[in-house]
């Protein structure tokens, strides 16, 4: 009865919630500029009786939305993500992730009176560019989550896996200006200092684990050929399968800038220039419970594919570090378009993806049911939680 209650109100509501898709859709704002579609998506929330507070942990668009049974139970907390990208606007789908998060925590808070415990909606700007998400996570605030549910949009059903802890690490070179023709004896070269950082790291590729990757550009060096540059600045990414080894791989990076510094006689200074992200662990007992889901809304069991290595890096990584988590994707379109494209971002406007939409939305907050209502399911979902905090 509580799931058919669910589907029932997430079906009555498919129009407004398709409203607020192509609303954001169409008003496409960068990270923590997502002023439009917080109001829309946090509106919408305080319509159903959600406690809604925004501009957490000093995010001014990130939001919490809580409706609380008021009775002992697990906490269910869906993300929603609403920021686009620079030119290609919602080429990621975006619109819809952060219509999903609202609309399986409307659904889910139907029957919540009836199972106990307490939903929330968490709105997670900037995922695309300074990921909201870390910041959050250091906060603290998905800490007494009983399992943490997001879905993004793709041109298949692919079950969650992994991704990539990073760090972004940059390099400073400070030498001593002189003229490259009449005076280059008098001058300390940055950019070599720069040039040489990149072929030590080249070096220190052939020695790497096979799922690490160091890659990165020279964003300053020089202003004209005549002159020997006195400052230089390289960025690079950090990346590798586990938060360990891109500790282990920054400190060989930064041996890599020193020694550089040292032969060229410049003086070096390094820093993070963006957030750092873990690698997303995801929860296997929820994993499959929000598969089953999917095969009981309609899905062939042979359409939900098994998810590759991760190649990519999510700030949802940083919250599965803190509740047990998942972070699968929903088929959207038939061609093989690729995310942050053109294609995609029109792909994303579509009825089909409209529909896939209120799928997902579906199947999380069934998900979300059956972690409400399954004991045993909560147990395995916390035993594996604790068992990989505990390998980390």
């Amino acid at each position: 009865m509580g799931k058919n209650l669910i589907i029932k109100h997430i079906d009555e509501l498919q129009d407004d919630f398709n409203r607020i898709s192509t609303y954001i859709g169409e008003n496409p704002e960068l990270g923590h500029e997502e002023y439009k579609a917080c109001k829309v998506l946090t509106e919408e929330l305080e319509k159903y009786g959600f406690s809604v507070e925004i501009g957490i942990c000093g995010l001014p668009t990130a939001f919490t939305g809580t409706y609380d049974s008021g009775k002992e139970g697990p906490v269910i907390g869906y993300m929603s993500e609403y920021d686009a990208l620079p030119e290609v606007g919602h080429a990621c789908g975006h619109n819809l992730i952060g219509t999903m998060g609202i609309a399986a925590g409307i659904g889910l808070s139907k029957v919540i009176h009836e199972t106990g415990g307490k939903v929330i909606v968490f709105g997670t700007p900037a995922e695309e560019t300074k990921g909201g998400k870390v910041t959050m996570a250091e906060a603290g605030i998905f800490d007494v989550l009983d399992a943490a549910i997001m879905v993004h949009p793709l041109d298949n059903f692919v079950k969650s896996g992994t991704s990539l802890a990073m760090d972004a690490i940059q390099f400073e070179f400070f030498g001593k200006s002189a003229h490259a023709a009449a005076s280059p004896h008098l001058g300390i070269n940055a950019l070599e200092a720069v040039l040489q950082t990149f072929n030590s790291i080249n070096a220190l590729r052939q020695h790497i684990k096979p799922d690490a990757r160091i890659h990165g550009i020279i964003t300053e060096g020089g202003k004209a050929a005549n002159v020997v540059p006195d400052y230089a600045v390289a960025q690079f990414y950090v990346r590798a399968s586990k938060r360990e080894y891109v500790n282990e791989l920054v400190e060989k990076v930064k041996k890599c800038a020193e020694g550089a510094a040292l032969q060229t006689g410049a003086e070096m200074k390094w820093s993070f220039y963006e957030f750092s992200y873990d690698d997303m662990v995801t929860n296997s007992p929820l994993s499959e419970a929000f598969n089953k889901e999917l095969l009981s809304l309609g899905v062939n069991e042979e359409e939900i594919l098994e998810q590759k290595n991760g190649s990519g890096s999510l700030d949802m990584g940083n919250v599965s570090q803190a509740a047990p988590s998942i972070h699968p994707y929903i088929k959207i379109c038939n061609e093989a378009y690729a995310c942050h494209t053109h294609e995609f971002r029109e792909a994303a406007m579509s009825e089909q993806a409209k529909e896939a939409m209120i799928l997902g939305a579906k199947a999380m907050a069934l998900t979300g049911y059956e972690v409400l209502t399954n004991q045993e399911l909560l147990k395995q979902i916390k035993e594996e939680f604790e068992s990989n905090k505990a390998l980390a």
